[in-house]
């Protein structure tokens, strides 16, 4: 699979790493910096995009400002791009009006468009626009990439007599690395401990996502990301944490 990721930022360039670094040996990735300040109005989208670009099924914009969005469209054409994935980890980047315009621009296209918000909800068949909706998609591209990256999805190996991780494996990264740092980091860790550790090795990564509040979610999207991979860690956790049991007072435990 041919892969171009438009960035413009520290933001999008951290992402691009993590790609290069864990992707499929399959797949081709190639980086477009796009620029960094845009009119209001963007009459001719053309003087802002390169005269050659290469050709690639799936576009992936990590980009950091709103302006790239409007010219993911002209871009998907040039590069006879299949789908295109625009992530959203901060309002300010891709408004939500703008990003169900995109998906409409694309559709109309017949270019299937993933909107991702935060990116780390994203799987294998749709992906999170608010707290308690998500919408699907279909695309082989978008299917494929998010086989390795996307919603945080580990598989834990605990000891079961002393209840500590042994092992974590990757089964899906988030697109930043974020959650094959937190795997390392919770080796060792007793299952009691091992959702709050990971929330705690989220934000210290650091999660790049935004922490104002998201009017789509009443919460920061850093805690909605980090929130979707304790959820993964929970479920493994659970049937190993310790049953604490209260007795009221006066009555003994026999009772």
């Amino acid at each position: 699979m041919r892969i171009l990721a438009i960035i413009n930022g520290d933001y999008g360039a951290r992402h691009v790493a993590n790609l290069q670094k864990h992707k499929p040996d399959s797949w081709q990735l190639f980086t477009w910096e796009a620029p960094t300040s845009f009119p209001l109005v963007i009459d001719y989208p053309e003087d802002y995009i390169p005269d050659e670009i290469p050709s690639a099924e799936l576009i992936l914009s990590f980009a950091e400002h709103r302006g790239v969005a409007e010219l993911l469209p002209e871009i998907a054409q040039l590069c006879h791009a299949q789908a295109v994935i625009a992530a959203i980890d901060n309002e300010s980047w891709l408004p939500r009006g703008l990003a169900r315009q995109l998906r409409g621009w694309l559709q109309d296209m017949n270019i299937p468009c993933a909107t991702p918000k935060p990116l780390c909800s994203l799987t294998e068949h749709d992906f999170l626009i608010t707290r308690r909706k998500r919408i699907s998609y279909s695309s082989p591209f978008i299917t494929e990439f998010a086989k390795y990256f996307g919603q945080p999805k580990v598989e834990l190996v605990i000891d079961p007599e002393s209840r500590k991780v042994k092992e974590v494996k990757i089964i899906r990264d988030a697109v930043c690395g974020c959650t094959r740092y937190v795997a390392q980091g919770l080796i060792g860790t007793l299952a009691d401990e091992v959702e709050e550790k990971g929330g705690l090795l989220h934000h210290h990564y650091p999660c790049l996502a935004s922490m104002g509040i998201d009017a789509d979610f009443g919460d920061t999207l850093m805690h909605v990301s980090g929130n979707l991979l304790k959820d993964n860690l929970l479920k493994q956790v659970k049937p190993h944490k310790t049953t604490r049991f209260i007795v009221p007072p006066n009555r003994s435990q026999d009772e």
